[in-house]
């Protein structure tokens, strides 16, 4: 080797010899024990140190030709390829890990269910009592399957080899008993709890072919898995590693993975049972037992049939949850029953099959948790508690888990704070908190009902129970109102519009600042005044005289009012409805506050300008003209409905919330990302209201009249953010449309319609909801307009969502609605999206309520009008054929 080695004996009397220029490498020492010395996985005979010598002239030996037998590579030095390093774990044993190309030392990954493991490379031991060429050839098998091999020469190092590194696969040389007994280092190695997962071959040798072969029998007996019959080839040896590898390695290290499922269930705090096809009880963990008061040893092995049965289930409970198993379906419901101490406890219970070998069902896992509250369930754990030991770690447990009992139990503090002397009054103070919170009456609306539905199941049919946990289960959700789109097959025009609309953005700000535009700096002395309503030009009094059909063409005054169509339908609509004389202010007052709103709308924008604003005034102005919607609201709802249909988009850019937040504009910051556009609307108006006395239309109102008419106006415009769509549409038809059902059937039989409405002038929180509702459907009548306006609509508003589009392209920011590309887009389908999943449902209730027969006909029409222009694959807004119409 070019250096002496050194040399030293340690206190044991174990011989270790390392050579002297790698002193420094902790991997290159030689063992030397018990008359047998090991170097790099060659072992001599030598009962002293002068016996050194002809180890290292014996690993500088050469390979023998490849007539001599299998070929032995020689165990190099470091450096070489087969790289060979020293034990690490015993004192007699030699460990290798190849580093030749081409060989796999990777980890492995394995699939056991839904968990996904990581093998590492597998670790071998051989146990022979002096190398020759079978011992070589799984040496060198091991390396070219890229395993961690260690070699052993006596029991005891096996043994201590072993215990050190665990290692998947042990093959043990049973060819010949003078060295040692085969089957008693097997004996030995399984005795150990490592061992349960270990692979060990046994080394047989040849039989004549005149012998008869022996049984295998004995040595399943001793502890082995398999037999080897002697074979040096190295490709024998390898072919029966990866075998064993890909077998009984890859089984037993599942296996091993199950231990964490297990700690996972032991450790869970609902109650589960695992069975058999046949009933026959496999498995409870310790929730179950301390639920129903058993020792596991009491029920593994039983069938379900011999545990008593509570006598307050229906009779066909049974039948009906067999037949839904034994069919391979959960089942899940409200089941009672019997402890070991005779008491009967409610169960939401949840039975699953499990499909095994053959496509059968092989197990059935019932997850169990306690019901209801009432007396057995609030004296479950107590009584448990008493039939236990005291003193043991299960009165924690206990303790603890009765402290996470169920809705209405109190915390026992006394128990609790039992448990610790740490600390005591501190603990004392906690507690006594915590009783005084538990018997606080304060309780939200949510509650009583949850409550409420609690007590009607105690003595419920099992239909019944099993039908209000399913309510129990949607009240207990945070999005009550919103719907869940599917994924599956979706149509993306829905998806990116309803994405678009519902939500505040991806909350991921960019380095792009959009600049919100606005014309703060306005003068309003700098503005021309507007005619009185009875000075208008004639062409725009004569469209103005047809302003309350719903027929009326907003394009037509944009048209002749150079798009200023707010001041002078607002002029019309507010004196028709009183505005002034309520207000207590000027006519000059409101035309300069109309012209000043009016100023702030962006003409630039394709769809959010003033001519969108005057259009929901119209439609606002329109269903307060109904009978039931005039005869459920007061002077000021009307006069509140009417600004905020005014000023509702004011200063509006032309961009959706989700476009301000992604781009991380100014109001997003300000807004907190949050109902951002019409929150600027309201606070904007209000500022440009009270800026100047000119324009002031509240100058002159009451103080308290002001505050109540502010926060309607703001309650108005805020409800036409998106987000809450569907919050608004439900509660509207519960609160409203369902409750009147039979209220306007009887007074259709008296010929009256006065008792609907003033049942809801009694209550103002179903003011407010008209309210909504009436600005929501004011704001996207579009649909239900004549066929040529909801056109013009359609493509102006297409045209708006194009724009952002293209802007959040240029920008780099998330393009919130994907297919509104101007090049690809289809409009007709954008807006079937629009009506099958905003507008119908929206329509059909406000049509319940305010009787809009006109509205639903062109609603139906127009969405006919899309629907052909889809089915036609028409990108254009019109059929040709229409023209001639």
């Amino acid at each position: 080797m070019g250096c002496a080695p050194s040399i030293h004996v340690s206190q044991s009397g174990v011989i270790y010899c390392r050579d002297s220029d790698e002193s420094n490498s902790p991997h290159q020492t030689t063992t030397i024990s018990q008359g047998t010395a090991t170097l790099h996985g060659l072992f001599i005979k030598t009962d002293a140190a002068d016996s050194i010598p002809s180890v290292l002239a014996y690993q500088s030996r050469q390979q023998p030709p490849s007539s001599a037998g299998p070929r032995r590579k020689e165990r190099r030095e470091p450096g070489a390829s087969a790289r060979a390093r020293a034990p690490r774990c015993c004192g007699v044993e030699a460990e290798t890990q190849t580093g030749a190309a081409g060989v796999k030392a990777s980890t492995t990954e394995v699939q056991i269910g839904p968990m996904r493991l990581t093998q590492d490379p597998i670790q071998v031991l051989l146990i022979f009592a002096k190398e020759d060429n079978q011992s070589d050839g799984f040496w060198w098998a091991c390396d070219r399957a890229g395993y961690r091999c260690n070699i052993a020469r006596t029991p005891e190092s096996a043994l201590e080899c072993f215990l050190d590194k665990h290692q998947e696969i042990i093959v043990i040389d049973h060819r010949n008993s003078r060295y040692f007994d085969a089957e008693d280092i097997c004996r030995t190695i399984r005795a150990t709890k490592p061992s349960e997962h270990t692979v060990i071959l046994a080394v047989v040798p040849h039989t004549s072919t005149d012998q008869e072969e022996t049984s295998v029998l004995p040595l399943l007996n001793a502890g082995f898995n398999r037999q080897f019959m002697e074979n040096s080839s190295i490709t024998a040896c390898y072919n029966e590693l990866v075998q064993i590898e890909h077998g009984e390695v890859r089984s037993q290290f599942k296996l091993r993975a199950c231990n964490a499922v297990f700690t996972a269930l032991d450790h869970c705090q609902e109650a589960i049972e695992i069975t058999s096809e046949d009933h026959v009880i496999q498995y409870v963990n310790p929730a179950f037992e301390r639920m129903m008061g058993y020792h596991k040893g009491e029920l593994i092995g039983k069938e379900l049939t011999e545990l008593p049965k509570s006598n307050k289930n229906c009779m066909d409970l049974l039948d009906t949850i067999n037949t839904f198993i034994k069919k391979g379906k959960e089942w899940q419901g409200v089941y009672y029953a019997r402890r070991k101490s005779g008491d009967s406890i409610q169960q939401h219970v949840k039975i699953t099959p499990v499909i095994g070998q053959g496509g059968k069902i092989r197990h059935f896992v019932s997850l169990k948790r306690l019901h209801c509250t009432n007396e057995n369930n609030k004296q479950l754990y107590k009584s448990h508690h008493d039939e236990k030991h005291t003193g043991d770690s299960s009165q924690s447990e206990s303790h603890s888990f009765k402290c996470k009992n169920r809705r209405k139990d109190s915390t026992d503090v006394k128990s609790i704070t039992s448990q610790s002397s740490d600390a005591p009054s501190l603990q004392t103070r906690r507690y006594s908190s915590m009783a005084r919170i538990h018997s606080m009456t304060i309780e939200a609306p949510i509650t009583k009902v949850i409550n409420i539905i609690n007590a009607a199941q105690e003595n419920s049919p099992i239909t019944v129970a099993e039908a209000l946990d399913r309510v129990l289960e949607i009240l207990r959700t945070t999005e009550l109102y919103s719907p869940q789109l599917g994924t599956k097959d979706e149509d993306p025009h829905t998806s990116d519009l309803v994405g678009g609309l519902m939500t505040d953005g991806l909350r991921r700000l960019s380095g792009n600042e959009y600049v919100f535009s606005k014309n703060m700096n306005l003068s309003h002395s700098h503005l021309s005044v507007p005619n009185t309503i009875n000075d208008v030009p004639p062409c725009i009094a004569q469209l103005l005289d047809n302003e309350e059909s719903w027929d009326f063409n907003i394009f037509e005054l944009e048209a002749v009012t150079n798009k200023r169509p707010l001041v002078y339908l607002g002029l019309k609509v507010f004196a028709r409805f009183g505005v002034s004389e309520f207000l207590n202010c000027s006519e000059a007052t409101l035309r300069a506050w109309l012209q000043v709103i009016e100023a702030n709308y962006h003409s630039s924008n394709s769809y959010h300008n003033s001519t969108h604003a005057a259009d929901v005034l119209h439609a606002t102005a329109f269903f307060l003209g109904k009978e039931r919607v005039k005869g459920s609201l007061d002077h000021l709802d009307e006069v509140a409905a009417l600004i905020a249909a005014t000023i509702h988009d004011v200063d509006h850019p032309g961009r959706t919330n989700s476009f301000l937040c992604n781009a991380g504009s100014e109001l997003a910051v300000l807004y907190n990302d949050t109902a951002v556009l019409e929150s600027h609307h309201t606070a904007l108006a209000f500022q440009l209201t009270a800026k100047d006395s000119k324009c002031n239309i509240f100058k002159n109102i009451d103080r308290n009249h002001y505050r109540t008419l502010r926060q309607a106006i703001i309650d108005m415009v805020l409800a036409t953010e998106m987000t809450k769509h569907f919050e608004h549409v439900n509660k509207f038809v519960n609160s409203i449309n369902k409750p009147m059902a039979p209220e306007e059937t009887s007074s259709h039989s008296e010929g009256s319609d006065c008792e609907c409405t003033a049942n809801i002038k009694n209550f103002p929180d179903n003011q407010t909801l008209i309210k909504r509702m009436m600005i929501k459907c004011a704001d996207v009548a579009n649909p239900c307009r004549p066929l040529e306006l909801c056109i013009e609509w359609a493509g102006r508003i297409s045209e708006e969502y194009f724009a952002q589009t293209d802007e959040e392209k240029r920008q780099g920011l998330p393009v919130v609605m994907p297919v509104f590309d101007r090049n690809t887009c289809s409009i007709p389908k954008s807006q079937i999206s629009f009506i099958d999943y905003f507008i119908t449902d929206m329509f059909d209730a406000w049509d319940a309520f305010a009787h809009l027969p006109v509205l639903m006909q062109h609603l139906a029409s127009n969405y006919k009008h899309w629907k052909t222009l889809d089915e036609l694959k028409c990108k254009s807004l019109r059929l040709p054929s229409e023209n001639n119409n």
